[in-house]
């Protein structure tokens, strides 16, 4: 079953940049309340997609160094990485079905 990836700045590199699959960052905070309302959609993502799309996510509070890294200036961030480069970025919250139809492009 697919399990959300809880990332730092020790294993981002690993799990994201090296990542063999498409690997969708959730950049989030527990103060957020926007984060909290999306946060199960990506759960279901997670479930949904596994094997085909890694889920991941960064606490910007406890990873800042990562956030400002990649621009994210609010949160929820979500952030498509295909091969190590950025493919998508979604702000905001948004319905599960208008993020798949953004994801659906770079899930092959």
């Amino acid at each position: 079953m697919g399990e959300v990836v809880h990332l730092t700045d020790v294993n981002f590199e690993a799990e994201v940049l090296k990542s063999t699959l498409p690997t969708l960052v959730d950049f989030w905070a527990a103060w957020c309340g926007p984060c909290k309302m999306i946060a199960p959609v990506v759960d279901q993502l997670a479930k949904e997609h596994d094997g085909k799309l890694k889920i991941a996510k960064v606490d910007v509070d406890q990873n800042p160094t990562l956030a400002t890294r990649f621009g994210v200036m609010s949160i929820p961030t979500l952030i498509l990485f295909k091969n190590g480069e950025p493919a998508e970025r979604l702000v905001g919250y948004m319905p599960k079905e208008k993020l798949v139809d953004r994801l659906k492009p770079h899930l092959g």
